[in-house]
């Protein structure tokens, strides 16, 4: 088993592994939400146990490869397939590894019970495919390996059930179409459960003692709650018929414990226990005013994220006097559901948005404005056109990866956005109505147009896990997060997004794209057209007072500035007529450009110098592509030509990007580099010798490749050694959140992400660092046994 999907790092392009319980709940709980903790055993996983089955019979030891084409009005027939199939299952071994992995990941809860759920996700999209929440059930095991193995068994086997089999034959989907994952999550106490079901015209409430397996059975008449959204008053509540209820066998409520003969209680409920509630217990509602609040606050809440129809169900985990209300599932309405996606492409920036199209195939013809919410299509994206998206709702680019310009801007904003979107410009057409999936990387025709069908093109612009309004405040919770020893900052450019990030838990910003930030002030000219036209001293008050609104509002937070670091074909409409080799993949970029014209690089030292006479001393400088020793030299005696060296505080950084620097680091430290910042995207790109604009490169555009593994690796041994921080502010962390266990662990000072990714980053370096924490003790008591 390569990995588990923890839910708080499950990234967009994951859904088809995880299945879309478990993604929706992971977009929840990565936006702050109380979520039930959990991770995912892969679709993937399932495959390769049905690839491993020894068995004789020719139907399944082809079964990965099936699409199992039955006479499904022979009933019979369906019977027999559907049974040699699941005991095919039910008789097979599981990997030890698999289930070791998973025990293991479990044993952090300190459970006696787990949950697992079948989480599912169809490859296409089908038509008449609707709610298959009977189809597939959870099942309650015990937290030890020879139960998890049958309980995963018995999750699997269910796709193969009579039943099953009819409702994918009905739908024509193929076994190749099915991804099934496991929810695997603790199972607690609970002081009562049930669910939340919202629409526009009310909200209802159902709610039963202790889990809500009794409502789930049909055990018990739960109690109901009828509540009128716009206010959250309580219109209306009727008392069920609760006679039982659920608890975990090792933690029964001993005081009100009768035991209850039930043979329907079956294998997967071993670590369950039914018990009679008392007749006084009976008679009240299971839900106190205060977690009744709860509840309606949450539902409010959820409104913004999920639109105005959508089911919840929680649980408030406890004993009888308090208790925790967290999220067990959430099923967001699917009001626009096309038959089928007609482009796909690669998903760069999550979530989901209606509107009209905007096709421009020429991207060097930029328009002056854009239509406000339209869903930009082109066949690129470069920096220049970061200020006309402000207005757009999402983005669909022919070309680029998930490192790409138009990617990396669309998270920084908020926009929904797919890439490489092969002959996109050609199929769409300039007011067509869309429905952009960037989950997904799929992109939808919406026909018709009515009123109706508009108002759920709105609600499903509510499902991004991007908020669609970049300045609208961060929801997340952060009060009780885990401490944590390893820096986490943030990268920014944009001063807008200033007073939603500044409260998130950062420690700093890691990267300020200066290219980024300055674009909004240059009014479509390049910085070398201000200095030769006379206007100097015009650009250096608005570029000193760009980066001083970063410095205030993270003071006294370190700032790293990194330095302007252009291509010449990245700002077609800023290209200076100093600049010479336009077709150069890499172009004069970074330090090698002050070189040749130092001008634009003296101005911008005396805008952060001007930030520092200000009063902020907490603005760094990091120098971008720093190919050579002497470059860096250069650079360094225009700092302290700047005067920038005469603040204690300040330090002068450079980015490690260029692979030369793993040969040359320890001379660097000597010419006077502080600290280093890892450019994932740039040394993958290098190292491997891929553009990353190039999207048909995406599988061999690689930040987990050994290579650039093993160099991220050397980098962090080499600055230990050399006793200066490193930082990484590459995609990689946040693309691959897997990876930070080996940051982590060999040492990194800080980690740097876009802010959507800030606190599943926060959670998967706490994680890793418990881990240490953990093995270094078991180690040291090993070690005092001997």
């Amino acid at each position: 088993m390569n990995k588990l999907y923890w839910l708080d790092q499950i990234k967009l392009q994951d859904r088809a592994k995880v299945g879309d319980k478990a993604f929706y709940l992971s977009k929840i709980i990565q936006r702050g939400y109380p979520v039930m903790p959990g991770f995912v055993v892969s679709a993937e996983i399932l495959r390769q146990f049905l690839e491993n089955l020894n068995s004789s019979e020719s139907l399944v030891a082809d079964l990965p490869h099936s699409s199992l084409h039955l006479d499904v009005t022979n009933w019979r027939q369906l019977q027999q397939v559907a049974s040699r199939l699941r005991q095919e299952i039910m008789t097979a071994t599981v990997t030890q590894e698999w289930v070791s992995t998973i025990f293991q990941a479990a044993r952090e809860w300190e459970t006696s019970c787990l949950i697992l759920r079948p989480s599912l996700a169809v490859s296409t999209a089908t038509p008449g495919m609707k709610n298959i929440s009977g189809l597939l059930e959870s099942v309650f095991c015990q937290c030890e390996p020879e139960a998890i193995a049958l309980a995963l068994k018995r999750t699997w086997s269910q796709i193969f059930r009579a039943r099953s089999l009819l409702y994918w034959q009905h739908l024509g989907i193929n076994l190749q179409q099915i991804n099934l994952a496991v929810l695997v999550q603790p199972v607690e106490n609970a002081i009562a459960s049930g669910s939340l079901t919202t629409n526009p015209s009310g909200w209802e409430i159902e709610a039963t003692w202790g889990l809500g397996i009794a409502i789930a059975q049909g055990e018990v008449q739960p109690d109901i709650y009828y509540i009128q959204p716009e206010t959250g008053v309580v219109l209306e509540q009727q008392l069920g018929n609760k006679m039982l209820a659920y608890s975990v066998d090792d933690a029964a409520p001993k005081v009100f414990s009768q035991p209850v003969p039930n043979s329907a209680l079956t294998p997967d409920r071993t670590c369950l226990i039914t018990y009679i509630l008392p007749e006084a217990q009976q008679k009240q509602y299971s839900l106190q005013e205060e977690y009744l609040q709860q509840i309606i606050a949450l539902g409010t809440q959820l409104v913004s994220e999920l639109g105005k129809t959508f089911t919840i169900k929680w649980t408030i985990a406890g004993q009888t006097t308090s208790g925790k209300l967290y999220i067990t599932q959430v099923s967001p309405s699917q009001s626009i559901i096309p038959h089928s996606h007609f482009i796909r492409g690669l998903g760069a920036a999550g979530g989901r948005v209606a509107a009209n199209a905007l096709v421009i195939t020429n991207p060097q013809q930029k328009p002056e404005q854009l239509p406000k919410g339209v869903i930009l299509v082109v066949p690129t994206i470069t920096p220049d056109w970061l200020p006309l998206l402000q207005q757009v709702g999402g983005i669909i680019t022919e070309q680029g990866g998930l490192t790409s310009h138009a990617a990396i801007l669309a998270r920084e904003l908020g926009i929904t956005a797919v890439v490489k979107a092969t002959s996109a410009t050609t199929l769409i057409q300039t007011g067509e109505r869309l429905l952009l999936d960037g989950d997904r990387g799929e992109v939808y025709r919406i026909k018709g147009d009515s009123k109706e069908e508009m108002e759920r093109g709105r609600e499903e612009n509510l499902l991004s896990s991007h908020h669609p309004n970049p300045k609208a405040p961060h929801p997340a919770v952060t009060s009780h997060l885990p401490m944590i020893a390893t820096q986490l900052l943030v990268n920014l450019s944009q001063s807008t997004l200033i007073e939603q990030v500044q409260n998130l838990p950062v420690d700093g910003v890691g990267l300020l794209r200066s290219e980024l930030m300055i674009l909004n002030i240059l009014n479509g000219q390049h910085p070398n057209s201000w200095i030769l036209s006379g206007r100097q001293t015009e650009l250096l008050q608005l570029w000193s007072e760009q980066i001083m609104q970063f410095a205030r509002a993270f003071a006294p937070r370190p700032v790293f500035y990194r330095s302007l670091d252009w291509r010449s074909q990245d700002l077609p409409s800023l290209r200076d007529s100093l600049e010479s080799s336009p077709q150069s993949m890499l172009g004069e970029r970074g330090t090698f450009s002050y070189l040749r014209n130092p001008a634009v690089f003296e101005l911008e030292l005396k805008a952060l110098a001007s930030v520092q006479e200000a009063g902020y001393s907490n603005v760094n400088l990091i120098l971008p592509f720093v190919r050579t020793v002497e470059e860096f030299v250069f650079c360094r005696r225009k700092v302290e030509q700047a005067f920038l060296t005469e603040v204690a505080q300040f330090q002068l950084w450079m980015m490690a990007e260029v692979p030369s620097i793993l040969f040359l680091l320890p001379e660097y430290v000597i010419a006077g580099v502080a600290g280093i910042s890892i450019g994932t995207n740039d040394l993958t790109q290098l190292l491997l010798g891929v553009d990353r604009e190039q999207g048909q490169l995406a599988k061999v555009f690689n930040e987990r490749h050994p290579a650039v593994m093993g160099a991220i690796a050397q980098l962090i041994q080499m600055a230990k050694s050399a006793d200066i921080p490193c930082s990484i502010c590459g995609q990689a962390p946040a693309l691959y959140p897997e990876i930070i266990d080996k940051l982590v662990e060999w040492g990194i000072t800080s980690i740097s992400v876009e802010p959507e990714a800030v606190e599943r980053t926060y959670q998967a370096i706490a994680r890793a660092e418990q881990r240490l924490i953990l093995a270094a003790a078991r180690s040291q008591l090993k070690e005092g046994k001997k």
